[in-house]
């Protein structure tokens, strides 16, 4: 980190083949309680860890082109008086299901794989597979994965089985799209807690749509819009009167992906002369949708957005482009100084003048930003993500960093170099609700790939003293591949 309270290593702080165990597949599903617990699992820790990610990244020894590619897994730690269990299932989709009994690989994968045969076994095959691999919440009493190209899948929250794919009460259709980044709205005097989502479907140009929903699943409000050219949108951000998206400078050419040449990620293009277009969207419908420019980046994520000082801020990992997916090349080789590192930078959005401005806010590689729940979309202080262990460069996430965005600290703990890191998830500590300054009252629970055991381990972090390192530590029996996103809720299923 920063400043001195992080952990020295060497500056060389992973070798490529301890990141690689991460990337292998975990095809058996468990059910048990953690029983080798290092330190104390925190007492006001009471409630539902989920988490889900590709799971298989080989279909019979097929490996796949691109972990993005893989089938989703949802993980389940549910906290109870001090104990832990743990479960892990498998979404059955469609595509799974029809894959795992034909032994071999059935379609086309949005990143990188291809079906075996060659580019006439894929030529106008347009088929995707709804693998339901990024995202998992309870939201309305439903347990749902969600993946962006299609629609969610309902699990129980119990034992995870698969119970179908899910319309929310006939809002969608069958193949319509639902982000995988769903946003829960704190509330506060005027409304209780809402779930914000959106959803894309590119063309020519792209319509967007917005969903609101209240406790209990039920729809409040939507937007349709369209807007002009292709747009690869995979996050948004939100405050109390906006939706905030950034429709990056990409453009897809479908002529070799039609043809089986490549498949959808490899067809796009990143133009650096062209800016990023930041739709600045009413919540309320009242005001015109508007659009501002800024300097071409990429963003994937973003960390949070505030109304301040009748500007709009909004906080997010920028990259200074998207890299070409080599059809030729093995991910699990790749040389990350040769890619893009993801930075945070801040954009301050003036709706007078219809500018954006831009600078750095943390020039580390860094991802998976998180902040207190109930600071989503509210002026706020801390944002904990993901880290590179090293200062500057590129490399895999192996430490969880905290930064003050008033005052410049910032606060690591580092896992290198053994150690690497998924999503941090806040979880509010029950005596912080009442204290004044509570926003980092709290708990980080971080899944940790041990390469040393060839396991994963649960890892809770004290939010407020990051670098203390961990309150408590979980190891599992086994690994989980690297994950993507999760959340927790305070319901306890047993």
């Amino acid at each position: 980190m920063e400043q001195t309270v992080m952990q020295t290593v060497a500056d060389t702080s992973f070798r490529l083949s301890d990141w690689q165990g991460g990337h292998e597949s975990l095809k058996q599903e468990h059910s048990y309680w953690l029983e080798a617990i290092e330190g104390k699992i925190p007492t006001d820790l009471q409630g539902t860890l989920f988490r889900n990610g590709p799971g298989l990244l080989d279909v019979n020894g097929q490996r796949l082109h691109h972990p993005f590619d893989g089938d989703g897994m949802v993980c389940a730690f549910t906290f109870d008086q001090g104990r832990v269990y743990f479960r892990n299932r498998f979404v059955r989709t469609e595509g799974f299901v029809a894959e795992q009994q034909a032994g071999t690989i059935l379609y086309r994968g949005v990143f990188g794989t291809a079906k075996p045969g060659g580019w006439l076994a894929n030529a106008l095959d347009l088929r995707i597979k709804n693998i339901a691999n990024t995202n998992v919440i309870y939201w309305g009493g439903k347990l749902l994965a969600l993946w962006e190209g299609g629609q969610p899948h309902r699990l129980d929250p119990t034992t995870l089985e698969t119970l179908g794919i899910e319309s929310l009460d006939g809002l969608l259709q069958s193949g319509d799209p639902f982000s995988a980044h769903p946003i829960v709205d704190p509330g506060g005097e005027d409304h209780p807690p809402r779930l914000v989502n959106f959803s894309i479907q590119p063309g020519l140009s792209t319509q967007l749509k917005l969903y609101e929903f209240d406790l209990s699943g039920t729809l409040l409000q939507s937007q349709t819009h369209s807007i002009p050219g292709f747009a690869f949108i995979h996050d948004f951000a939100l405050t109390p009167n906006y939706y905030l998206l950034f429709q990056n400078p990409v453009t897809l050419n479908p002529i070799p992906y039609v043809l089986g040449l490549c498949t959808p990620g490899q067809a796009l293009r990143f133009n650096a002369y062209a800016p990023t277009h930041i739709w600045v969207i009413s919540r309320q419908g009242d005001q015109p949708i508007r659009k501002l420019q800024t300097e071409a980046c990429f963003v994937f994520h973003h960390a949070n957005a505030q109304e301040r000082d009748g500007k709009i801020w909004v906080d997010s990992i920028c990259y200074e482009s998207f890299p070409t997916l080599d059809a030729q090349q093995d991910y699990r080789t790749i040389d990350f100084n040769q890619i893009p590192a993801g930075q945070l930078w801040r954009y301050e959005l003036d709706l007078q003048t219809a500018t954006a401005t831009r600078r750095c806010l943390s020039p580390r590689s860094i991802e998976f930003p998180t902040v207190h729940p109930d600071h989503v979309g509210r002026p706020y202080r801390f944002v904990y993500l993901g880290a590179a262990d090293q200062h500057q460069g590129n490399a895999p996430l192996q430490a969880i960093l905290k930064l003050d965005l008033e005052t410049g600290h910032s606060d690591c703990w580092s896992a290198a170099p053994q150690g690497f890191v998924s999503e941090p998830i806040f979880v509010p500590k029950e005596e912080g609700a009442a204290q004044a300054d509570a926003e980092d009252q709290g708990w980080l629970l971080v899944l940790v790939y041990n390469a040393a055991q060839h396991r994963s381990e649960l890892v809770v972090l004290d939010a407020a003293q990051v670098s203390q390192g961990p309150v408590a530590c979980l190891p599992l029996r086994h690994h989980i591949p690297y994950g993507l996103h999760g959340s927790f809720s305070q319901d306890i299923f047993l």
